[in-house]
């Protein structure tokens, strides 16, 4: 199955980057290489970009797809890394950093990744399937990147599996899920996602699934987050990425659920508001000067057409800021 993903607003994020023909430009979740290749068409022979994924196949497409364009770096790893990916590399400042932190359109059409509860598959959920390898900057990161589904499943306390649901996921029904999950399991592992579906049901009242949505889509994305540590990188990383974006360099995120987009919003309004003087103050007197300008008060979505065409964008939103 060759890799296949509809890049989400597109043209919003192009203009967004504020492309400089001779810059360095990094995308940090390349997928199939469909923002990428937009990027290397507005770049001279002197610019460059880094494509980086922890996706094998997302890489091996975007190799295909952007055979073409000569300086492109491409980096098996995630962006949370994206400093000793420079260092590694020997780069200097960035012209802009685009991420895109949805699930491909592959991912969840491959089910043998079990990532979709409409495909019968192993318990995995894992974006990076190489476990243990290079970029591994603490034992804490060797453990996340090892574990999948199935570990989150079968191996954590209730109380756990009730804090994932209700934090990552927002699920009403966290307690109970948790409960029976772990009551199911008693009896012989959860290994497959049909299996988890099951007991999800089994779990939610009949009266409270009948809200349209699938019972399951707030416990799968919950389980996802939390195999892939997705929530616990993005501050961080974004704080990363402006220390290295060039004055006037733009970041774009794109963002698929409530928590994800919060945390990107508020990462750029400590970055552009980083004092922390009391409030009576006249004066600042803590020394923290402002890096970013928030460029998107309000998020960018798709439009109607956008929607229409590709289902999955109904929920994304993009923020921008520029570097001071």
């Amino acid at each position: 199955m060759r890799f296949s993903h509809t890049s989400v607003l597109l043209t919003e994020c192009i203009a967004g980057l504020n492309i400089d023909p001779n810059g360095l430009y990094v995308d940090c979740t390349v997928g199939g290489g469909g923002h990428s290749s937009e990027i290397c068409r507005r770049l001279s022979p002197e610019g460059r970009l880094i494509c980086i994924d922890q996706d094998a196949d997302a890489l091996s497409e975007t190799e295909r797809v952007l055979k073409e364009y000569p300086n492109v770096t491409l980096v098996a790893d995630n962006f949370c890394n994206i400093k000793n990916i420079f260092a590694e590399y020997g780069v200097g400042q960035a012209s802009g950093f685009l991420a895109d932190l949805g699930v491909s359109s592959y991912q969840l059409d491959q089910p043998e990744r079990g990532f979709s509860y409409m495909h019968d598959a192993p318990l995995d959920m894992r974006m990076n399937q190489r476990t243990q390898e290079r970029n591994l900057v603490s034992k804490r990161k060797l453990q996340k990147e090892g574990i999948s589904a199935y570990e989150v499943m079968n191996e954590y306390s209730e109380r756990q599996i009730h804090r994932i649901l209700s934090d990552y996921g927002e699920e009403r029904w966290a307690g109970r899920i948790a409960k029976f999950i772990v009551r199911e399991r008693a009896d012989a592992p959860i290994k497959t996602t049909f299996e988890l579906v099951s007991v999800i049901k089994k779990a939610i009242p009949r009266g409270a699934r009948e809200d349209g949505s699938h019972p399951a889509k707030r416990t799968f994305q919950a389980i996802r987050i939390e195999v892939n540590n997705e929530l616990a990188i993005l501050s961080p990383a974004v704080n990363d990425m402006v220390s290295l974006l060039a004055t006037g360099g733009r970041i774009c995120v794109i963002t698929f659920h409530s928590l994800e987009d919060r945390l990107i919003k508020n990462a750029f309004r400590n970055l552009e508001n980083p004092c922390i003087c009391p409030k009576d103050l006249p004066l600042c007197v803590c020394g923290k000067k402002p890096q970013l300008k928030i460029i998107t008060r309000k998020p960018i979505l798709p439009g109607e057409r956008e929607i229409e065409n590709n289902r999955r964008a109904h929920s994304a939103k993009l923020r921008i800021a520029e570097k001071l």
